[in-house]
């Protein structure tokens, strides 16, 4: 291969339907539920704990909006691309942020059936009650937001920052 040819990527596989136009009152819904859920808490913490459930929960389409979203809020790309191994780059974060990724994890999963007290206590550190029920909701709406986009497979690579104001 030359230098001037571009690679054959594979074919944009088309979304199964779009679902905000077959259900637009459920859609608003979940738009004023995202609005609600991040009042008062820091946007960029916001876009990791949303990166990081869309990384557990493999949504691109989140993937690529929320990782667009922190770089447009002033996260580094570093920070970003370390998202997926934070537990092996956690100097990378604060600790506040690492109780809300692990807090995210917790809540995503969920294989034991529960959030486990540890996991909370140490957001409970952190966040103050009425901030850590925002985070839960945060985490919650993201949980939402990746199912639907998942399971009608949302294209990823044509969201600009902006695109979604809420």
């Amino acid at each position: 291969m030359t230098t001037n040819e571009t690679p054959a990527y594979a074919p944009e596989q088309p979304a199964r339907m779009q679902w905000h136009q077959l259900a637009p009152e459920v859609y608003k819904a979940m738009v004023n539920l995202e609005i609600a859920a991040r009042k008062g808490l820091d946007p960029v913490l916001v876009e990791l704990v949303k990166i990081r459930a869309s990384q557990i929960n493999h949504c691109a389409f989140c993937i690529d909006m929320h990782t667009k979203d922190a770089l447009a809020a002033g996260e580094s790309v570093e920070r970003i691309l370390l998202m997926g191994a934070w537990e092996e780059s956690r100097h990378f974060y604060t600790e506040k942020e690492l109780a809300a990724i692990e807090l995210t994890e917790a809540v995503t999963v969920l294989t034991e059936g529960f959030v486990p007290d540890e996991v909370f206590e140490k957001a409970a550190k952190h966040f103050e009650p009425a901030e850590l029920a925002q985070l839960i909701a945060v985490i919650s709406t993201i949980n939402a937001w990746n199912r639907f986009g998942v399971t009608t497979r949302s294209v990823p690579g044509h969201y600009t920052p902006g695109m979604f104001k809420h």
